[in-house]
């Protein structure tokens, strides 16, 4: 009785681990697949253009993708628990003008970061209070905080605008420069990225972002704090936000009110197309800086190819209901398997 009973027991504990396995290597596939059609478009626009990939210009994509990959690490995060957060433009410009705003009364630069941090994190815990406590669809939250912030800044900034001339050299020489064609800003973004990809992965509360997004009320039932966890994403989400505005000011040299304006909608489309699905549950931050570099690569890329800049646009679009058409099928694929697998271990236990 004991041995006939064995093999059915190790057998069924194999296939749900076949069954995990087989999802993580389906969404493996979709990250490598962005990072594929971004090497084929990067090499193709060498050939074309032999100073595209030149020192310089491999920087100057370095320099122009670290904005994006931190805004979207953190957005990220949030998506993966099955919410979304449409204010983190409004935060970025906000964020770097009160570290501008710092700056220029004669504040230490490393505080000015901090401070844009803290400001991005104050607006993230708004957010995430108003979804987790007060049960309102993200969507509506976040739609509502992005004009909040958004006229509180034009009130705040007015008219008013800042410029490198009144900012630290250092301060903005960091913003520019680097270790050879690696610029700083490049550093650091891989830095707070492969920290909040090790949370998600090593820490128990970051793997609970994954049960929270998979399915909410089996989450609940299991035990993850859910509130808790929704907050703590989007309070991440608004900190990256911030940290990307006092960034964005030692990049740019320049803020004002219109500072930010739209980069939400980037930003969703380069954590979408980099594969993290916008149901919840599933992608990586890897994958959304993967999705970021591929967005702003594009932008870079067709100028090179003489092509008019008006096209980036179409083209951002084209790529998210590409990515979401994808999602779709995904899902739908990965139902099946685990549907015919449910079914195999069924027929397994009768026999």
């Amino acid at each position: 009785m004991t041995m006939t009973a064995q093999p059915v027991r190790s057998e069924s504990a194999a296939r749900p681990t076949a069954s995990r396995q087989f999802i993580d290597k389906v969404f493996k596939a979709r990250e490598l697949a962005v990072a594929v059609v971004l090497v084929v478009m990067l090499l193709a626009t060498q050939i074309s253009n032999g100073e595209f990939l030149s020192e310089q210009g491999v920087k100057d994509l370095l320099l122009n993708s670290t904005i994006l990959v931190l805004v979207a690490t953190g957005q990220a995060v949030v998506v993966i628990t099955r919410n979304v957060d449409l204010s983190v433009g409004s935060v970025l410009g906000i964020s770097a003008f009160a570290a501008g705003s710092y700056l220029q009364s004669g504040g230490n630069s490393l505080v000015a970061v901090l401070l844009a941090v803290a400001l991005g994190a104050v607006f993230g815990a708004l957010n995430g209070a108003l979804v987790s406590l007060g049960k309102v669809p993200a969507l509506v939250v976040t739609l509502g905080t992005l004009y909040v912030v958004r006229g509180i800044d034009s009130i705040w900034v007015g008219s008013r605008q800042i410029t490198a001339d009144g900012l630290p050299s250092g301060f903005v020489d960091f913003g520019t420069n680097g270790i050879s064609v690696v610029p700083y800003l490049a550093l650091l973004t891989v830095a707070v990225l492969l920290c909040v990809g090790y949370y998600l992965r090593c820490y128990r509360s970051g793997r609970d972002m994954y049960a929270l997004g998979s399915s909410p009320e089996a989450a609940n039932l299991a035990g993850v704090p859910v509130r808790k966890r929704i907050m703590t994403a989007y309070v991440l989400c608004g900190a990256l936000a911030g940290l990307a505005g006092a960034l964005y000011l030692a990049r740019f040299g320049n803020v004002d009110s219109a500072t930010g304006n739209g980069y939400e909608l980037t930003v969703v489309s380069a954590v979408v197309v980099g594969g993290v699905a916008f149901t919840g549950g599933a992608g990586t931050v890897y994958g959304a800086a993967l999705g970021a570099l591929l967005l702003t690569s594009i932008n870079s890329v067709l100028p090179a190819l003489g092509v008019s800049s008006v096209w980036v646009t179409a083209i951002n679009g084209l790529l998210l209901l590409l990515a979401i058409a994808v999602d779709r099928i995904l899902a739908l694929r990965v139902a099946a398997v685990l549907r015919k697998q449910a079914a195999q271990m069924r027929s397994a236990r009768h026999d």
